[in-house]
């Protein structure tokens, strides 16, 4: 394995603090609140990472490094709420600046993966918690990997279209050799998983990962994408793993970055995605010009190729280094946001777009100054949130704003349908309203299994649980090949 620091190719910085370098262009079409911080201190603030719940609300989730705990917070409306711990007693959860728990949402149904500490143990393993009401509360741990005596590592999550976790993990021998990301989904919603299926070594034979790169996994409409470091003959460039089968089998992968960048160390960060219709958009951190450069990428799925990457912003006046870049969209918007070092002193900026079909703003905003170690964005419905943890204050710190969304009177807004059930609390007879008409619908208890389905093939339905006992079920409703879930709880 490497022997690599969290960021081992930090450079000497010998430039007097001068002048900071502003934004390229000012991007006035976001407007920005106050920074502020998620929690006190006293709860650490080690990788956060953030995702939005069905009202649009944030919910951040971050680790302490002095105990290995994991804490969550979710927006109230107008603050964060007191943060959660995640982990049991008896698991302590690997957390560093660089690399952490994930965390992913689906409406108001989240995920949260963390890998168990010490991480090379190979009685370590993987595990998930889940909300289904938003992130108010969690479930006891799943675990996710069963992979013998091999060693995991960087798991990360994405959520299906019936809101079922796909989870990635980078995977070892006994020995910490033979590198490689592999998949596992769920069925039932995070109750148990599949048996892994590996996902990179597309570089060549006998090919290898950045053994010490965090990795990403995205999906849409049944194409899954692992994003990960490659590390074949000491190319560091970064590749894209393809399913076409919701995860359960990849099948192609190739080259997304393409920088050629031969490196004999360990960079230690990983890429970013999201997919929009059949185009992921990708960030990455490259080296191969000589400095440290962040990038991105759109790459169509079924043409299987991707063009030249472009660096987010060049080498600007007095760059030491960027790094650790992350992407989110909702919609057609699409924000970028990275770490950099200008003149021996940190910023933190973002790129945005509200619609990436004319491609992104020319210049950058810069959302914080001084001390950021890493950072992570979300997009709702005209809200963006930023947090990034400050080792200065010791706290994970955030920033909103709002923007205006964008919209065509000639485009088809055909992403997601609406689904409405009534009453909900019920005893049993429930009233399903849908925007479009529902082609199937199924009931599943918490353990996955299906209760009933039927396929009304109307907007409106009626369906009987009253057989069924009190608690908690999820409703899936399929329309015009897309799908929806809700949470139904009989009383």
């Amino acid at each position: 394995m490497e022997t690599a620091s969290a960021f081992m190719r930090c450079k000497l910085f010998t430039l007097a603090l001068s002048a900071l370098w502003s934004p390229l262009v000012s991007q006035n079409n976001i407007n920005w609140g106050m920074t502020m911080n998620v929690a006190a201190n006293t709860y650490g603030n080690q990788h956060p990472r953030i995702v939005m719940n069905s009202a649009g609300n944030p919910l951040v989730v971050w680790g302490r490094m002095s105990d290995q705990s994991l804490f969550i917070s979710r927006w109230s409306g107008s603050s964060f709420t007191t943060p959660l711990m995640l982990n049991p007693n008896w698991m302590n959860v690997a957390t560093m600046g660089w690399h952490g728990p994930d965390i992913a949402s689906k409406g108001d149904t989240v995920y949260v993966v963390m890998k168990q500490a010490p991480e090379a143990d190979t009685a370590s393993h993987i595990y998930i918690v889940r909300s289904f009401d938003g992130g108010a509360s969690f479930s006891a741990p799943f675990r996710v990997d069963y992979i013998g005596d091999s060693i995991s590592r960087f798991p990360t999550i994405t959520v299906d279209g019936s809101g079922n976790p796909i989870v990635a993990f980078m995977k070892f021998d006994p020995s910490f050799g033979n590198a490689r990301w592999v998949v596992a989904r769920s069925a039932n919603y995070g109750t148990t998983f599949t048996v892994d299926t590996k996902a990179s070594g597309w570089s060549g034979t006998g090919s290898t990962v950045c053994d010490c790169c965090p990795g990403g996994i995205t999906n849409a409409g049944g194409k899954v994408t692992m994003l990960y470091r490659d590390a074949y003959t000491n190319i560091r460039d970064h590749w894209i793993g393809l399913s076409t089968n919701n995860g359960a089998g990849f099948t192609g992968g190739w080259n997304m970055d393409q920088n050629n960048w031969m490196l004999m160390m360990c960079p230690s960060v990983g890429p970013d995605g999201v997919i929009i219709g059949d185009t992921l958009y990708s960030t990455f951190m490259n080296g191969a010009s000589g400095d440290d450069l962040v990038y991105w990428n759109a790459t169509s799925l079924t043409g299987m190729n991707s063009p030249p990457a472009m660096a987010v912003t060049g080498l600007l006046p007095n760059l030491n280094y960027q790094s650790y870049p992350r992407i989110d969209n909702f919609g057609n918007a699409l924000a970028i946001v990275w770490k950099q070092n200008v003149n021996g002193s940190d910023q933190l900026p973002i790129r945005f777009t509200n619609n990436i079909n004319a491609g992104l703003t020319a210049g950058y905003d810069t959302v914080d100054l001084g001390n950021i170690t890493n950072a992570d964005v979300a997009l709702a419905n005209g809200s963006i949130f930023v947090v990034w943890q400050d080792d200065n204050s010791a706290t994970v710190r955030y920033r909103s704003g709002t923007f205006t969304p964008f919209s065509s009177v000639n485009e088809i807004q055909g992403d997601e349908i609406t689904l409405d059930v009534y009453p909900n609390p019920g005893q049993g007879l429930f009233t399903l309203a849908c925007s479009g008409n529902m082609a199937r619908i199924e009931v599943r208890n918490m353990l996955g299994e299906v209760l009933m389905r039927t396929e009304p093939g109307q907007k409106t339905s009626l369906i009987d649980l009253s057989a069924c006992a009190a608690g908690l079920y999820l409703v899936k409703v399929v329309s015009g090949g897309h799908t929806q879930t809700r949470k139904i709880i009989i009383q």
